[in-house]
């Protein structure tokens, strides 16, 4: 489908079909066992619905796969994946059921509940029956910005329905805040604007897992990409608030803020200074303001309850229990919380010596990604937000894994991964080798150096 008209008709449709899914199908309340292939193939869901969401997403992810050389301009890209997103705004989520989490955290904060210290199991809620129940005994695991936001939607809604509006509407508002950075980025980076628009917001990603999933995912990129975006215009200060409230939605945000240190003209340790002190104050500030300490630290804990082969340590350490290895898993899982310490050290070094920090910062995104214990779809979305705006070489090594990403969950929640441990498993452990290796690969081959509009002098090296 090589021209422009084509791939948005194509994706539109794709993006009704889906609608229809997330009609028959989404996630909805009261929770109730989802969809997976067994009781497709026993037909238990019908024809229709299974049709819908398989036809839906490929032609999504076609369609937006084949628009990657096809973008005539930004607005373009951008109208097109607002049409996109259209047909899913009024129906059910889909992909997931953490949006009935989202609503009851909210209203055990609005309630003068502490969300940190227990699900709903313990502390109530009028819609726990919504709650899946893989995370009805798990306290929140967000930080207090987040909080305060899903406090707002219940106080204001009042009911399940009005709050699933408003955390939608959160979401929505996210991704358009995304949209006013992303193209900074992507011009400092010397990447088509066009290009680094269509492949963010066009993705399937961000069109399942945000605009109609509503994750808080949306809320975090946004002021992780702001909190870049304004540290490359040299004003610390604020990209430190902008950090300290992305790690204030979720904690995986902390990990690009030591790049933004060398994206700020002025000595290193001030720069340092502004960004951790704005982003401390921020944070100290909202938890302080909504009664939260930092117990959403511990709550992190809770989310490797989760044993799927999408995350690569745990693939590898399933493949080597498949093997007769005992407690694999738990090994694989430390060690590679040990080799993401090394990875992010050795990116930060990197970043020091001069390469581009917005890419580093991707790069450590993408790393994060790929050696936590736990791996959901929508977290692709991280460092696809970054990399999509400073990747200048070919892009499919970056595309490949979001689309195969894009199609891993049914319109209720269900992970295909549950249906293919053992097989998904040995091949994730081989395409984990192959995705460390781009990674680095990426990073030795960065040319570029870090540029401040002054014949390409590194900031770090001039006098306070």
């Amino acid at each position: 489908m090589p021209r422009p008209f084509l791939v948005r008709t194509t994706g539109l449709l794709g993006s009704a079909l889906l609608a229809g899914a997330a009609y028959l199908g989404g996630a909805r309340w009261p929770w109730a066992p989802p969809m997976n292939p067994r009781t497709i193939f026993a037909g238990r869901d019908g024809v229709l619905l299974p049709v819908l969401w398989l036809a839906g997403t490929l032609l999504l992810t076609g369609a937006w796969w084949a628009g990657r050389r096809v973008v005539p301009s930004a607005r373009w890209a951008f109208v097109t994946a607002g049409l996109w997103a259209l047909p899913l705004l009024p129906f059910l989520p889909l992909g997931s059921y953490d949006a009935y989490s989202y609503a009851c955290q909210g209203w055990q904060q609005a309630t003068g509940l502490d969300p940190y210290a227990g699900g709903v199991d313990l502390l109530g809620c009028p819609w726990d029956d919504a709650v899946a129940p893989t995370w009805r005994a798990a306290p929140a695991p967000y930080g207090p910005v987040f909080l305060v936001l899903a406090a707002a939607a219940a106080k204001l809604a009042g009911s399940l329905t009005g709050t699933l509006a408003l955390l939608r509407l959160i979401a929505v508002l996210g991704v358009v805040a995304l949209g006013a950075c992303l193209p900074v980025l992507a011009r400092r980076a010397g990447v088509p604007v066009e290009r680094a628009v269509w492949l963010v917001f066009a993705c399937p990603l961000v069109l399942i897992h945000l605009i109609s999933g509503m994750h808080n995912d949306a809320v975090m990129v946004a002021l992780l990409a702001g909190g870049l975006a304004v540290a490359a215009t040299g004003r610390g200060w604020p990209a430190g608030v902008l950090f300290g409230l992305a790690v204030g939605v979720k904690a995986t945000a902390v990990v690009a803020l030591p790049f933004a240190i060398f994206l700020i003209p002025r000595a290193w340790w001030r720069a340092t200074l502004e960004l951790v002190l704005g982003a401390a104050g921020a944070l100290a500030l909202v938890s302080a303001g909504a009664g939260l300490g930092l117990g959403w630290i511990g709550g992190l804990t809770g989310s490797g309850v989760s044993v799927q082969w999408t995350a690569p340590p745990t693939a590898i350490g399933m493949t080597l229990e498949l093997l007769g290895v005992p407690h694999a898993v738990a090994v694989t899982r430390v060690l590679g919380l040990i080799a993401l310490a090394g990875v992010l050290l050795w990116l930060f070094r990197r970043a020091w010596r001069g390469g581009d920090p917005l890419l580093h910062a991707g790069l450590a995104l993408a790393a994060t990604v790929l050696l936590a214990p736990v791996f959901h779809p929508w977290y692709a979305i991280w460092p696809l937000t970054v990399l999509a705006a400073t990747v200048r070489r070919e892009t499919r090594w970056l595309v490949v894994p979001c689309a195969v990403a894009a199609v891993l969950c049914l319109p209720d929640g269900y992970n295909l991964a549950l249906a293919t441990k053992a097989q998904g498993a040995v091949a994730m452990t081989v395409f984990a080798g192959f995705l460390a290796w781009k990674v680095l690969h990426e990073a030795n081959r960065d040319p570029d150096r870090l540029r401040t509009g002054r014949g390409g002098t590194d900031s770090r090296l001039r006098a306070p």
